[in-house]
C-alpha cells in the first residue's frame, strides 16, 4: 500500500534505500522472516557501524550505516506485503532508532574532538529534526487516509492487532512516550495548528525530508569517509536552526 495518493509523492531524500528495502521485502515474503526480525537486523546493522567508528574502519561504518537505513525501511515494507501491521514493529522501530543515533554520536564524540555538551545538543538537534519531519508526514499521510499505525499524537496505547500481543504494545508504547514524548511536545509547541492548514506543497516536503533519519545517517556516512569527521556533531547542532525557518516557511503557505 502506497502512503500517499501519486500526486502528493514526493522526491524523498531520506528514502534513498526504498527500492532495495522493496526487494528485501518481496525476497522475504514468503518466508518465516517477520518484520520484527529485519527491525532487530537494522539493530545489528547499527552496532556494527558504531563498532567500525570506533575502530575507525569508516568506508564499513558507511556501508553499515546505510544498510541500517535500507533495513529501516525494509521491515515497513515486508509488514505491508504480508498485511501485517503491528504497534509492536512501529514502537520497536522507533524506539531502536533512538537508542542507535544515542550510541551512533557517542562514538563520533569518543573518536572526534567535539566536546560532550555539543554532542548533546547534536543529539537533542537530531531528535528534533526527525520529529518535525515525523510530525508532517503523518500529517500529510492521514489527509489521505494513510496506514493507521502511525498518528500524529501519541496520547494513548493504541489495542493491539491481530496477531500481537497488547503486553507487547504497552510496554513498547511507554517506551515510545519516555524517549520521544518530550519532543513531540517541543514540535507540537512550536506548530501546534500544522494539522489543520493546506496540504503541504511536493517541494517543501522534499526539503524537509533532509530532516529524516536516513538522510542524517547517509549525511554521517559521507562526513566519515571525506575525513570531516570533526564537523559531524557540530553540524548538527547548527543545522538544527532549520526547524524555525521550516516551521516559518509552513505558517506562510
Amino acid at each position: 500500500m502506497s502512503k500517499l495518493p501519486q500526486e502528493h509523492k514526493f522526491i524523498d531524500l531520506s528514502d534513498y534505500g526504498r527500492p532495495l528495502a522493496k526487494l528485501i521485502a518481496n525476497n522475504l515474503k514468503n518466508t518465516n522472516f517477520t518484520p520484527v526480525h529485519v527491525t532487530l537486523a537494522f539493530i545489528v546493522s547499527g552496532l556494527i557501524a558504531v563498532w567500525c567508528i570506533i575502530t575507525e574502519q569508516f568506508w564499513a561504518a558507511a556501508f553499515f550505516l546505510i544498510l541500517k537505513s535500507i533495513l529501516d525501511a525494509a521491515d515497513g515494507e515486508l509488514a505491508r506485503v504480508k498485511n501485517t501491521p503491528s504497534y509492536t514493529g512501529r514502537y520497536l522501530d522507533s524506539v531502536a532508532d533512538i537508542l542507535l543515533n544515542i550510541i551512533i554520536l557517542m562514538a563520533i564524540w569518543y573518536i572526534s574532538e567535539a566536546s560532550i555538551w555539543m554532542t548533546i545538543l547534536a543529539f537533542l538537534g537530531i531528535q528534533l529534526q526527525g520529529t518535525l519531519y515525523n510530525y508532517y508526514y503523518v500529517i500529510l499521510r492521514n489527509k489521505f487516509d494513510g496506514d493507521t499505525t502511525s498518528r500524529i499524537f501519541e496520547n494513548k496505547i493504541p489495542t493491539a492487532l491481530e496477531g500481537e500481543k497488547q503486553q507487547h504494545v504497552n510496554i513498547l508504547f511507554k517506551l515510545y512516550k519516555v524517549l520521544y514524548g518530550r519532543f513531540d511536545k517541543a514540535i507540537y509547541y512550536l506548530d501546534p495548528r500544522a494539522a489543520y492548514g493546506k496540504v503541504f506543497p511536493n517541494w517543501f516536503m522534499t526539503a524537509l525530508s533532509t530532516f529524516g533519519l536516513g538522510f542524517q545517517l547517509l549525511l554521517i556516512a559521507l562526513l566519515l569517509v571525506l575525513g570531516f569527521k570533526d564537523i559531524i556533531i557540530p553540524f548538527f547542532a547548527i543545522y538544527t536552526v532549520m526547524i524555525l525557518i521550516f516551521i516559518a516557511i509552513r505558517k506562510r503557505l
